[in-house]
C-alpha cells in the first residue's frame, strides 16, 4: 500500500496538477511533502491522492488536491508569512501551509474535527495552532495576517478577515449560496485599498456559524 500510495501522489504533483495549471514550485512541493493519505478515513485511503473531495464526517470534506493547491498558489506565501486557515477540517490544508511558511493559524467550528485534526497535525511535528471556534470573527490576537484561505463557504466576504489582512495580504475563499457553485475570490490589501478578484467557480461546503 505504501508504495501504492507514493506512485499516486507522485503522479498527482508531478504530473496532474502541473497539466491543471498549477505552477508555483514551491507549492508543488509542499503538496509532495504534505501525506494527504494521514488525513483521510482508512476505507479512503486508496482514493488519498486522487483529485477529488472526499468525505470526513460531520457534513464536511478534505478538499480535492487541486483546490488546495490553487488556493495555496494564490495565498503566495513568502517563508516566515503569517497566514489563518478558516474551516481545518481534516487539518490537510494546514498541512500544505505549513509546508510553505512555519506561521499557521487554524480555526475550526466542529469540536471533534478540531481535536482530530490538532492529533494528526502534531503527530507529524506541523506547527500549527488550532482553535476550535466561529472562523467568521478570524483571529484578532494573532493580525495581521500576510494569507488568509477560507475553506468553506460564507454568503459573503466576512469584514472581520478583510480587516484582519495585512498591507499585501491576500483572503482567498469561496464565496455563494450553499448547494450550488460558488465564486473563489482573492481579496488584496495594497495601500489600504480592497481589491477583489473573480478565480473561478467551485462548490465547497457552506461555512458554519455559531448560534
Amino acid at each position: 500500500m505504501q508504495e501504492e500510495l507514493r506512485e499516486s501522489r507522485q503522479e498527482l504533483v508531478d504530473r496532474r496538477l502541473p497539466w491543471l495549471g498549477i505552477e508555483d514550485q514551491r507549492v508543488l512541493e509542499a503538496m509532495r511533502q504534505a501525506p494527504r493519505h494521514r488525513f483521510v478515513s482508512e476505507d479512503q485511503l486508496d482514493r488519498a491522492y486522487v483529485n477529488r473531495a472526499l468525505p470526513i464526517g460531520f457534513g464536511q470534506t478534505i478538499s480535492q488536491p487541486y483546490v488546495v493547491a490553487l488556493m495555496t498558489e494564490l495565498l503566495d506565501l513568502q517563508e516566515g508569512d503569517k497566514v489563518l486557515e478558516v474551516g481545518t477540517g481534516s487539518g490537510y490544508q494546514a498541512a500544505v501551509l505549513a509546508e510553505m511558511t512555519d506561521q499557521v493559524w487554524s480555526i475550526e467550528i466542529i469540536p471533534e474535527l478540531a481535536e482530530q485534526a490538532e492529533q494528526v497535525l502534531e503527530s507529524l511535528d506541523y506547527p500549527v495552532e488550532v482553535k476550535q471556534g466561529d472562523g467568521y470573527f478570524g483571529w484578532p490576537e494573532h493580525a495581521p495576517f500576510d494569507g488568509i484561505v477560507v475553506t468553506a463557504a460564507p454568503d459573503h466576504i466576512p469584514q472581520p478577515l478583510v480587516q484582519q489582512l495585512a498591507e499585501g495580504g491576500n483572503l482567498v475563499l469561496p464565496v455563494g449560496p450553499a448547494g450550488s457553485y460558488q465564486t473563489l475570490w482573492r481579496v488584496t490589501k495594497t495601500d489600504g485599498e480592497i481589491r477583489s478578484e473573480n478565480i473561478t467557480d467551485v462548490i465547497f461546503v457552506p461555512l458554519i456559524r455559531e448560534e
